[in-house]
């Protein structure tokens, strides 16, 4: 450790935070005041202003986006009610795609085009997981349910020694 670390440590920056939270939190006891409550303990007018208004919110939503191993979707390709969608670029794409999916790249995809009554389920995917989820969360924007993205990507998918198509 550097003598300027150690200085840095040794003065008061550090604990500013903790000073500050100490003075918001009032310093008084609370003796000697008519009609005041009793201080709670440190913190607590911090812990109950975040959930004074909170009993009437709403739970928050259930989570929009559903991932699937390569195993999991393997079975649910197997059972036949997937509409899987690659949202990888055309140069992507090229290099292989998992068998029987549909083509349309992220900056072409458009959720409104997507049909979700035909009873299969649709799941995106793309080279890693990232695209894919950002087409899957649009899709349940859009729909108002949660959607689904193959976790981890085409990259997973070969690494769990599933099969590629060469287009």
């Amino acid at each position: 450790m550097t003598r300027t670390d150690f200085a840095f440590l040794m003065s008061p920056l550090p604990l500013a935070p903790l000073m500050l939270a100490v003075a918001a939190c009032g310093g008084e006891s609370g003796e000697g005041r008519k009609g005041d409550a009793p201080a709670g303990p440190l913190g607590f007018e911090l812990a109950m202003a975040a959930t004074a208004d909170d009993a009437a919110a709403p739970l928050p939503a259930p989570a929009s986006l559903v991932s699937l191993s390569p195993e999991e979707l393997a079975q649910r390709i197997k059972a036949g009610d997937v509409r899987l969608i690659d949202v990888r670029t055309d140069e992507e794409v090229a290099e292989g795609t998992i068998p029987g999916a549909e083509h349309i790249a992220l900056d072409r995809f458009d959720p409104a085009t997507i049909a979700t009554d035909d009873g299969r389920e649709v799941v995106f995917y793309c080279r890693s997981g990232r695209r894919s989820a950002i087409a899957a969360e649009k899709l349940a924007e859009a729909t108002g349910a949660p959607a689904t993205h193959l976790e981890g990507g085409i990259l997973a998918w070969e690494a769990a020694g599933q099969p590629v198509a060469k287009r």
